[in-house]
C-alpha cells in the first residue's frame, strides 16, 4: 500500500521518484488551502465588497449546470465592453474559495467569471443510472424516469478541461464583454488547466498560472493503479469513489482510473501562443516545479517565469496573496488593456 500511494502521488502532481522506497508523499499542509475549504457561504448569500457587483450564473456544460460567479467593477461605465478573466479552483476547492481574488480583479477593471467544476460547490453533477434504461427506438430519443445517482467531489482533468471550454463560450455571449480581450488564470491544478486551455483555444489572449502542476502522468512502471481502477469500473466491479476521498494525502477529492494519463499540460504547452506569466513557489512541496519549467521553455508566446523567494505551495493563498494578485492584474493589463 505504501508504494501504491506513492505511485499514485506521482501520477497526479508529476513528482519523480528515485528508486521504489526512497520518495515519501508529502505531508498534509499545516495551513488549510484556501482552494480546498468547504466554502460555508453560499452564493444566495454573498455579499460583495465595495466597489464590487455580484451575480450569480449558470453555464451549460455537456449537459451539466454549473455553477458560475461574475465580478464586475461597480463603476464601470455602461455601454462600455471590459476585459475579462475566467478564473476555476484547484484540486478539491469551490469557487467561493475565489472570491477575494475575483473581487481584486474586478476592482483593476475586470469581468471576472468564476465557476465550480462538475459536481463541486454548487454545481450539478454528473449521474449514473441506478435502473437500466429502456430501449430506444432509432431516430428517437423520449424522456424517461430513472433512479439516478449523483457523481460528487472526485477530480476527471478531462471534464474539467471541458468545463472551462464552455465557460470561455459562456462568456463569449456576454453583452458587457469584449470578446477579443478574454484572459484565464488558474492555480495549483487549475495552474495547469489553464496552460491546456489555451493550447486548444485561441480566444485566449492571456494566461496566469501558479504553482501548477501540468503533469498528470505516471511515471514509467508507476502506472499499475490507475489501470487497475479503470479496468475495475470499466467492468462494474467499483464504481466513481466516494464524494470527497482523499486517495492523495492532504489533497480532497479521489482520481479517476487512467484519467491522467491521458493529461499533460506540459506536452501541450507548446501550442501556446497567448502571452503567459508562470509564477511558482521556490519551496514547492508537491514537487510541480520541473514540469512547469519544462512547460514554460515550450511557451511559443510572450512568457515570464518568476519563482517566488523562499515560499511554499499554499503561501500564494495567504502570505503572499497580495503579491500575485498585483503580478496578475500586471500582466492582464499589459496584455488586455492596450
Amino acid at each position: 500500500m505504501r508504494r501504491r500511494g506513492i505511485a499514485v502521488l506521482a501520477w497526479l502532481i508529476g513528482v519523480t521518484l528515485v528508486g521504489h522506497a526512497a520518495a515519501q508523499p508529502a505531508s498534509p499542509p499545516r495551513q488549510p488551502d484556501p482552494a480546498r475549504v468547504v466554502q460555508q457561504v453560499r452564493s444566495a448569500d454573498y455579499k460583495a465588497p465595495a466597489g464590487v457587483n455580484f451575480r450569480s450564473v449558470t453555464i451549460i456544460s455537456e449537459g451539466v449546470r454549473l455553477h458560475g460567479e461574475v465580478f464586475t467593477p461597480a463603476n464601470a461605465p455602461a455601454g462600455r465592453k471590459l476585459p475579462a478573466v475566467v478564473m476555476a479552483h484547484g484540486w478539491g476547492g469551490t469557487a467561493a474559495g475565489l472570491r477575494n481574488d475575483a473581487a481584486d480583479i474586478a476592482r483593476a477593471g475586470y469581468f471576472v467569471l468564476t465557476f465550480d467544476y462538475r459536481g463541486w460547490g454548487e454545481s450539478g453533477s454528473n449521474v449514473v443510472l441506478l435502473d437500466p434504461e429502456p430501449l430506444h427506438t432509432p431516430g428517437e430519443a423520449e424522456p424517461f424516469s430513472a433512479r439516478v445517482k449523483p457523481l460528487r467531489e472526485y477530480v476527471n482533468p478531462l471534464e474539467q478541461a471541458e468545463d472551462w471550454f464552455n465557460a470561455l463560450d459562456w462568456i463569449m455571449g456576454e453583452p458587457q464583454v469584449d470578446p477579443n480581450r478574454v484572459g484565464v488564470r488558474g492555480s495549483s491544478y487549475s495552474g495547469g488547466h489553464v496552460i491546456y486551455v489555451a493550447a486548444h483555444d485561441p480566444r485566449v489572449k492571456a494566461v496566469v498560472s501558479q504553482v501548477a502542476g501540468t503533469d498528470s502522468r505516471p511515471r514509467p512502471g508507476q502506472e499499475g493503479p490507475g489501470r487497475e481502477m479503470a479496468t475495475r469500473m470499466a467492468r462494474g466491479e467499483i464504481g466513481y469513489p466516494a464524494p470527497r476521498a482523499q486517495a492523495i494525502r492532504g489533497l480532497t477529492g479521489s482520481p479517476i482510473g487512467r484519467k491522467g494519463e491521458r493529461y499533460a499540460p506540459v506536452v501541450a504547452a507548446e501550442k501556446v501562443t497567448a502571452p503567459t506569466l508562470i509564477l511558482l513557489a521556490e519551496s514547492e512541496e508537491y514537487g510541480g516545479n520541473p514540469a512547469a519549467e519544462t512547460a514554460f521553455k515550450s511557451l511559443k508566446g510572450p512568457k515570464e517565469l518568476y519563482v517566488i523567494p523562499g515560499i511554499t505551495h499554499y503561501a500564494v493563498y495567504s502570505t503572499h496573496r497580495d503579491e500575485v494578485i498585483r503580478r496578475a492584474v500586471a500582466w492582464f493589463d499589459k496584455y488586455l488593456k492596450r
